[in-house]
């Protein structure tokens, strides 16, 4: 095993959580006593102009604690996650270049996954490629095809099922474009070492019933700060559509029915919270099987534990000397 003394990555924090968990607010107490500075880790806060159905720190907090990645889109763009992982990498260097710490903060746990393991990077979709594979599975049926992958890609023929033609088909297809197994680019992808040590921390509460109360009356509260006019003003732009990643965002997705005449009030209220629980449900299945995070559940003073935390890291590893946390670790 590698002595943990002699990994001189520098360090990067992140905080993760479900939605309406708090953790945008540790961040922030975090980066006012600690050399950091925060990365936003949210597929929705990316946009300009939805403010209030993200829940975006307003412009005075912003301007204390800035972050990263937020309010770098129009709400016609769509954002990818390797564009993700290649920003927040960019961010995360310069930062540290500077003897600072990144922090990097949210619920998009797709994001967080691609900046630890690494994205495959997988050939286009030809169009050639695959008019011959679906020519062939006319021909042979696409069990014979699904036959044909487990002997050029045993992995991902485990993986996916024989009556799932278009997962077959892109394996087939990436097989013949890259002359690699899928499964092989995909594992080569998973092992690119992230040239940073990582802490991680979860804000979650630990009773379900306190984040579904925390869920509906956040975004009750929102409605009430105008969540409603927010939607009407970008949709009256006349440049976005309802299948736009930013308007399926949850919470603009359940108000723009409402501005269509797709709903009831009382619907759009309902839906919204629902919607806003699901999510947080997935966030949880995600959570719960990220490995090394330390969790930070109903905590009464969550500042304090997290940075015992972060102190007690650093110093066990003998990393405390010269780093941008002396003398303030020290105070915890």
């Amino acid at each position: 095993m590698t002595d943990p003394t002699l990994d001189t990555r520098p360090w990067a924090i992140l905080l993760m959580g479900p939605t309406a968990s708090g953790k945008t607010d540790l961040a922030i107490r975090l980066a006012e006593r600690l050399p950091c500075e925060i990365i936003s880790v949210d597929s929705a806060m990316i946009y300009r102009g939805l403010d209030i159905g993200t829940a975006k720190p307003d412009p005075e907090i912003l301007a204390r604690a800035p972050h990263r990645l937020i309010d770098i889109l129009d709400p016609t763009e769509s954002y990818s996650t390797a564009r993700f992982r290649e920003d927040a990498l960019a961010a995360m260097t310069e930062i540290s270049a500077r003897g600072r710490i990144p922090l990097l903060v949210g619920g998009t746990m797709l994001y967080f996954r691609a900046l630890q393991q690494g994205l495959a990077r997988l050939p286009s979709a030809d169009a050639e490629v695959r008019a011959e594979l679906e020519a062939e599975a006319e021909r042979l049926g696409w069990a014979a095809m699904h036959a044909r992958l487990a002997e050029l890609d045993p992995d991902a023929a485990r993986r996916i099922h024989p009556n799932d033609p278009q997962r077959i088909q892109r394996a087939l297809e990436v097989q013949a474009l890259s002359g690699r197994a899928m499964s092989d680019l995909i594992r080569d992808a998973e092992h690119t070492a992230l040239p940073f040590r990582l802490l991680k921390l979860v804000r979650a509460p630990g009773d379900r019933a306190i984040l579904h109360a925390r869920i509906e009356h956040r975004f009750r509260v929102m409605l009430e700060l105008g969540l409603v006019d927010e939607v009407s003003r970008l949709w009256a732009r006349g440049d976005l559509t309802p299948d736009l990643p930013s308007m399926r965002c949850v919470g603009y997705r359940q108000v723009l029915n409402y501005l269509l005449g797709e709903s009831t009030w009382e619907d759009m209220v309902q839906r919204g919270i629902i919607a806003t629980r699901q999510l947080a449900k997935r966030q949880m299945t995600w959570l719960r099987a990220e490995p090394d995070c330390h969790w930070l559940d109903d905590e009464p003073d969550p500042l304090t534990t997290a940075l015992r935390l972060i102190a007690s890291t650093l110093k066990d590893e003998g990393q405390s000397t010269g780093s941008p946390f002396d003398g303030r670790l020290n105070d915890t």
